[in-house]
């Protein structure tokens, strides 16, 4: 079977069950529904309409406001293609669906391809639903208030790519964990502990401590911010200084994770029997 073969069987796959709609639900909600408590938040208090101490939102610099808004898509976002591209792979160890796959694509370097070609056609599908959610209902309630949403502006279009090229990046990361781990329970649960705690707690711990810092801007989440070049964590939270690093290094940081993992999951663990 051909790549274009094993891309249009993987796609086919993914969309014939109705996973892929209720993720994408999920996910408008999630970054939808941030966006938009964030930006009636943050605009009504930049606008003026009500002070910052009556919610307890800092004072911000209105030409940050928009694209940290927006940048949610990924900020908050970005564990969507994480979790989807560990499912894409391990959902077939679970379900005992490999062995046809592989009798149907004995080359198993051509079926990995497959994945990987098909999860870059559903990380930009859900990257392009995350930025409708986010730049949707940020600049409305942002242009509500009298905030500028900088949608006139080159460089929030070039953020907007970017962000796109995060969420592909993402994906090929879950595949690639996917493919090495196998195991789904253990895949998702420990994507989620790293993502949601274990990161977190080190870049917060960078943001104070010095020595940290120079290392927690690598990991993959800063690098992923760092790709985008605005998030509420960098911008509002304390992000340990990751946003020092440029846009590209962050997205060649963010593509040595996926790299490594996909390699080492199809030297280790793709090539590996299965029953």
């Amino acid at each position: 079977m051909s790549l274009v073969n094993a891309t249009r069987s993987e796609l086919t796959k993914q969309f014939s069950t109705a996973m892929w709609w209720i993720l994408a639900i999920v996910l408008v909600a999630y970054v939808g529904g941030t966006a938009a408590g964030l930006a009636a938040t943050f605009g009504a208090v930049s606008s003026g309409a009500i002070g910052g101490e009556a919610t307890g939102a800092p004072p911000i610099p209105e030409e940050v406001l928009a694209p940290v808004i927006y940048s949610l898509a990924t900020a908050v976002g970005y564990v969507f293609p994480l979790l989807i591209g560990v499912l894409v792979v391990t959902g077939e160890f679970r379900h005992q669906t490999l062995t046809p796959t592989f009798l149907a694509t004995p080359r198993r370097g051509v079926a990995l391809g497959g994945k990987i070609a098909a999860g870059v056609a559903m990380a930009l599908l859900y990257a392009a639903i995350a930025l409708a959610a986010t730049v949707g209902a940020g600049a409305g309630l942002l242009a509500a208030f009298g905030v500028d949403t900088q949608l006139d502006q080159s460089d929030t279009w070039a953020m907007i790519a970017r962000m796109a090229v995060a969420f592909v990046l993402w994906m090929l990361i879950g595949i690639g964990v996917g493919t090495l781990v196998r195991n789904q329970v253990a895949g998702v649960v420990g994507v989620i502990a790293f993502t949601q705690f274990l990161e977190p707690i080190l870049r917060t711990v960078g943001g104070f401590v010095d020595g940290v810092t120079d290392v927690v801007r690598w990991l993959p989440g800063a690098a992923s911010d760092a790709l985008v070049g605005a998030s509420i964590y960098t911008s509002f939270m304390g992000g340990g200084g990751e946003s020092e690093v440029a846009w590209w290094a962050g997205g060649l940081v963010l593509l040595a994770y996926a790299a490594v993992l996909l390699v080492a999951g199809f030297l280790f663990s793709w090539r590996r029997d299965v029953s």
